[in-house]
């Protein structure tokens, strides 16, 4: 996720500030709980790495199943380029570890669920750029290896590509108010696996 002292304000796509922000506002604090879990991961260690990961997979690979059970393909035309569950699965496989999803039923998702996750899934990539920088210090070469996760879409525009994506939607205000509560689900799967790690 996306440490308080990043900004994504060099990232901005015209015309997207007023819904990006809105959300940005609206999900403030269960970012800062997702961010509070992660200090307690030490990225440059292995167990710490692993523990990461598997927390990462935990939340990771429900919410992108519930995704594509929405039909998110037919609303993002360049979803698969964007799907993470088999770059987290190879990095796991380094460690001779398997993605372990939450035990939880996925979340069901109409239009504007499938835009809220995706706000925290593709806002996740300008955390793990941070995370990257951290990983590279580690002195396992397993470690500054396995980063196909973090690093994925990197230097694509991804982030700035959805964020166009989602002003050309055209949300109701209802619709609004549900991708919030899609949004602050996925932040609070993220939050949970972290602890639970």
């Amino acid at each position: 996720m996306l440490p308080a002292a990043v900004s994504d304000d060099r990232l901005r796509a015209t015309g997207t500030e007023d819904i990006r922000e809105r959300l940005k506002a609206a999900t403030a604090s269960a970012h800062r709980a997702l961010d509070e879990g992660l200090v307690h991961f030490d990225l440059t260690t292995t167990a710490h790495y692993r523990r990461f990961l598997q927390a990462s997979a935990a939340a990771l690979l429900p919410l992108e199943a519930a995704l594509d059970q929405a039909g998110v393909d037919d609303l993002i035309e360049d979803w698969p380029q964007r799907r993470r569950s088999q770059a987290i699965a190879c990095d796991l496989a380094d460690f001779g570890a398997v993605p372990v999803p939450m035990d939880l039923p996925a979340p069901s998702l109409d239009r504007a669920g499938v835009f809220g996750t995706l706000y925290v899934l593709e806002g996740s990539r300008l955390g793990a750029a941070y995370l990257l920088r951290m990983v590279a210090a580690s002195a396992d070469p397993r470690v500054r290896r396995a980063t196909r996760y973090l690093g994925h879409g990197a230097r694509q525009g991804l982030w700035r590509s959805f964020l166009s994506q989602l002003a050309q939607a055209r949300t109701t205000a209802d619709e609004e108010v549900r991708m919030i509560v899609s949004a602050r689900e996925a932040f609070a799967m993220f939050a949970k696996a972290m602890a639970a790690a």
